[in-house]
């Protein structure tokens, strides 16, 4: 496969290059006094206990909303740091995490698969553990680690040598390890797991997706016992792929004969679907009430449409099912219940990751409606009926569980509009031609969203207060074109070239919050520089969120107006939380430039050579007098 020399090259690069082995180090400090531990009540009243921070989302439907109103509108602007803490050292870049709190100990991870305890109050290290990580990993965005999970005495985290460990959250020391793929082929784990509860059996499990569709892997999504690790159930989400339970073969995913992907002359499956990608790479979400695991699906692979479409056919005759969507998934078994397909036959690598939101709201006749929400890469904000989709209705689509679709970026080129009632887009003819008899490649085409998207992996959030989610976007394009490629193992799977464009002169990033009601964009906020870090609301009626230019901000949450900003000395990609503890309310972020944008971004390398790394929390809160007006 020829690769692009400014995109598809660049990973590779960062894979053999930057990913030297670390040290498999549990670094202790003067010991701590164990903390209590964390139960399933604990976990499952986070949203309404702001006191820690247990899960990341900050509760199990990920609305990324806290009650404290200590700091607000009118005193935020007298917020000032606390302290600040440098993860140290040589690895100082894409710096994704959402921290937790517990007992007066914030818990974060940094990139290259390290995790750090540090006390609240002060900022001081208790503990820190660097995951060993062979010289071969095949991370395809970065070196990144986007957060942990807490339970009972442990906490856990995924590597990018495609392992999951626990930790003793007191000790760090390590408890359990179990690797759940080959990181020599493209298996990889960069998102945070998540801790459920199984309403059928009681028990509780530790969910978490597999990452590297780039490389052309089967998506997987686990549930493990978080006591021993040991597997309880594995669904791949890829059509006629076989789940495992209880450790035996279980069903196939959807149809087995898996007919929505295409087969060769000789009526075998084609190369793609062997490699079919899907992988759940972000967090999920739970619905206690249906017991159901719901999570968005990564892009098919390889990019090229063309290579999961049946041969001289239409590809929007192909989905390739169960990519680009977003699963719900039973957590007793780990059977798929339902599925909504953003993008059937995804051919711009839009997937389908981001965050999975679930949500309540009266509609028109006062009828309580239980719904989810997601805003995707493809540039379309979606909000569908969660009770059909938990029961089976809309697998797939059939009849459709979609509310609404409304773009929420501008210039989308791929789609028009989605058709509300079958739940399917309707296309511009946007998808990249294949190239001519004799080419090295096809004829570029201009597309917006780019494959960075309209956003992308980081979460947007919900305040119940406004009745408003708030989506850290981007507009750019790209220029696109299809390329010849077989699969290698190891190699990059796409089959595309492209390059990152802007979409407008005077800036890249912007805030929206929109109305999930109406799709109308209530107000919007610019930055120049892309937006790649998370959101976070609270009663205080305050939007919390980075900047990649170094800036932590809040803005108005009813308004869009910015109130308060803190430069950090490196850019921001990660996600903030707030707590309250000893009687004041404090807010976290991480600081350290990287990610996809300065590995992929093209046209954006001059602004993003403006920022230096780093790898850095900072902790904020108001002076005392400030904090008692």
């Amino acid at each position: 496969m020829k690769l692009h020399a400014n995109a598809s090259s660049r990973p590779q690069r960062l894979a053999l290059g930057l990913a030297a082995a670390a040290l498999a180090v549990g670094l202790a400090f003067p010991a701590q006094a164990a903390g209590s531990k964390v139960t399933w009540d604990d976990i499952a009243n986070d949203d309404k206990t702001p006191g820690d921070v247990l899960t990341y989302g900050l509760g199990l439907k990920a609305q990324r909303h806290s009650t404290l109103a200590k700091i607000n509108t009118r005193n935020v602007a007298g917020l000032v740091p606390a302290w600040s803490f440098s993860f140290g050292g040589e690895k100082q870049r894409g710096q994704e995490s959402q921290a937790l709190v517990h007992d007066g100990v914030i818990y974060v991870t940094a990139s290259y698969s390290r995790i750090y305890a540090l006390d609240a109050r002060t900022g001081k290290r208790l503990w820190e553990y660097e995951h060993r990580l062979p010289e071969d990993i095949r991370p395809c965005c970065d070196v990144v680690n986007r957060g942990a999970a807490i339970y009972g005495d442990k906490v856990y985290f995924g590597t990018l040598d495609a392992s999951i460990v626990a930790l003793n959250k007191d000790t760090g020391k390590v408890v359990w390890k179990k690797k759940f793929g080959d990181h020599k082929v493209g298996y990889t784990m960069t998102g945070a797991p998540f801790v459920v509860k199984d309403q059928k059996s009681g028990k509780v499990l530790l969910v978490h997706g597999s990452s590297g569709d780039e490389f052309g892997v089967v998506g997987w999504l686990f549930a493990r016992d978080p006591d021993t690790g040991e597997e309880v159930w594995a669904r791949p989400l890829v059509e006629g792929h076989v789940g495992r339970l209880n450790g035996k073969e279980s069903t196939p995913t959807g149809d087995p004969k898996a007919p929505s992907w295409p087969r060769d002359k000789d009526g075998n499956l084609v190369e793609a679907w062997h490699h079919g990608g899907g992988a759940p790479w972000q967090t999920a979400s739970f619905d206690a009430e249906t017991n159901t695991i719901v999570i968005g699906a990564g892009n098919p692979a390889p990019w090229n449409t063309w290579k999961r479409t049946q041969e001289g056919d239409d590809p929007r005759n192909w989905d390739s099912l169960f990519t680009s969507g977003q699963a719900y998934v039973d957590a007793s078994t780990g059977e798929l219940k339902g599925f909504f397909q953003h993008t059937p036959n995804d051919a711009w690598d839009f997937s389908g990751n981001n965050s999975v939101v679930l949500f309540e709201y009266k509609d028109k006749n006062g009828k309580l409606v239980k719904a989810s929400a997601h805003a995707d890469r493809n540039g379309f904000f979606f909000v569908t009926d969660r009770e059909k989709l938990a029961t089976g209705a809309g697998y797939p689509n059939k009849p459709t569980s979609l509310i609404g679709a409304w773009p929420f970026v501008d210039g989308i080129t791929w789609a028009s509009g989605f058709d509300l009632k079958t739940g399917r887009p309707i296309e511009k003819n946007n998808r990249p031609p294949l190239p001519k008899d004799g080419a090295d490649k096809g004829e570029s085409i201009f597309v917006s969203p780019p494959f960075l998207g309209g956003t992308n992996w980081m979460p947007m959030s919900y305040s119940p207060v406004t009745g408003l989610f708030y989506i850290p976007a981007n507009h750019w394009a790209m220029d696109y074109w299809t390329e010849h490629l077989t699969y290698k193992a190891g190699s990059a799977y796409l089959g595309q070239g492209f390059r990152i464009k802007k979409l407008h002169d005077d800036h890249v990033g912007v805030f929206r919050a929109i109305d999930p009601k109406t799709g109308k964009i209530v107000w919007e906020h610019k930055e120049k520089f892309p937006l790649w870090g998370g959101t976070l609301t609270t009663a205080g009626g305050l939007l919390f969120s980075g900047t990649s230019d170094g800036f932590v901000k809040a803005l108005d949450a009813k308004t869009g107006k910015e109130l308060w900003k803190f430069q950090t000395g490196s850019g921001v990609v990660s996600v903030p939380i707030t707590w309250e503890m000893d009687g004041e309310q404090y807010v976290a972020i991480q600081s350290g430039y990287g990610g996809a944008v300065p590995l992929w971004g093209g046209d954006m390398a001059d602004l993003t050579k403006q920022v230096t790394q780093g790898g850095s929390v900072w902790v904020f809160k108001l002076p005392k007098q400030v904090a008692s007006r």
